[in-house]
């Protein structure tokens, strides 16, 4: 599914771009910012990453960081959540790696 919607094939409320990754606002979020941050090229989770994807993986981030400030969460006196989930025991629904980037709330732990 997010092969597709980083090729444009399907839509997406996205938030931002950049020549590696694709930022989009997640479809069930869990707090007043989630955006998901996803690589343009297909990785199916973190566990799967290696020495090739550093350059993705740098530039996923940077993204996050950007997303947080562009929507106002920025701010590190009450900060955000960056979330990666590998597998079924982590709810991880779609095999494309994304960063979840959650803010806008108190976050507590565990989650609830």
């Amino acid at each position: 599914m997010f092969c597709r919607i980083v090729s444009g094939e399907v839509p997406a409320d996205v938030v931002r771009t950049s020549a590696r990754t694709v930022a989009f606002r997640d479809i069930a979020p869990q707090a007043p910012v989630h955006v998901l941050v996803v690589p343009r090229v297909h990785v199916e989770h973190a566990g799967a990453l290696d020495d090739t994807h550093a350059a993705d993986l740098s530039d996923m981030f940077a993204t996050a960081r950007a997303v947080a400030e562009q929507e106002g969460i920025a701010d590190p006196s009450r900060g955000y959540r960056l979330v990666f989930n590998v597998g079924k025991d982590a709810e991880n629904s779609v095999p494309h790696l994304h960063l979840h980037v959650i803010g806008g709330r108190p976050m507590t732990w565990p989650p609830g």
